[in-house]
């Protein structure tokens, strides 16, 4: 959207979705509010952070017609996949954390996939109560993980829990461990 668009018109809607698996099955949010241009004292730390994230933006970032803007999220809408839906208080959001493993979650899955494919099928048998011939991690956060079984009666998936919540990737790799562990016990 044209920055001058948002001078005349500052209501905003945006809609950010996972880009795996099922679209009706993805969870999905949408935020509502108000867009307004961050100000000259707070632009410094706005830029640092944009080019933490976005490296290859330093070509452009300091053009005379790049804005940083600021969204004031008046309402939330989630779907967390297909008949899961709701509002969101717009407090609630604001007082949100993001997953501390947000930005491990694209390696641990990796790894998880890449080498410990047969321990998440055990984990699928003790911890979901499905039999299945094949697994991959979809998704990971604080609380568990989603996994995509190949059973005999065709492709599922699930969500398994984790014994507690994890806060970083060696927390995760013990509850992982530990909870391996309870499944070759029975």
């Amino acid at each position: 959207m044209s920055h001058a668009c948002l001078h005349c018109e500052p209501r905003l809607l945006v809609l950010a979705s996972s880009s795996l698996g099922i679209r009706r099955l993805q969870a999905r949010v949408t935020l509502i509010g108000n867009v307004v241009r961050i100000p000259e004292p707070d632009l410094a730390a706005a830029r640092t952070v944009y080019l933490t994230r976005y490296a290859d933006s330093k070509y452009w970032v300091d053009f005379e017609d790049f804005f940083f803007y600021r969204m004031d999220v008046l309402d939330v809408y989630y779907v967390g996949g297909f008949g899961v839906m709701g509002w969101v208080a717009a407090s609630d959001y604001l007082q949100a954390q993001s997953d501390p493993l947000a930005e491990h979650k694209s390696d641990i899955m990796q790894h998880m996939n890449a080498d410990h494919r047969d321990a998440l099928i055990l984990l699928a048998k003790r911890f979901a109560g499905i039999e299945a011939q094949e697994a991959e991690m979809t998704s990971v956060d604080r609380l568990g993980f989603h996994v995509r079984l190949k059973t005999q009666d065709g492709v599922r998936g699930t969500r398994i829990a984790f014994l507690r919540e994890v806060r970083d990737p060696a927390q995760t790799r013990e509850v992982f461990v530990e909870m391996v562990k309870q499944a070759r016990q029975g």
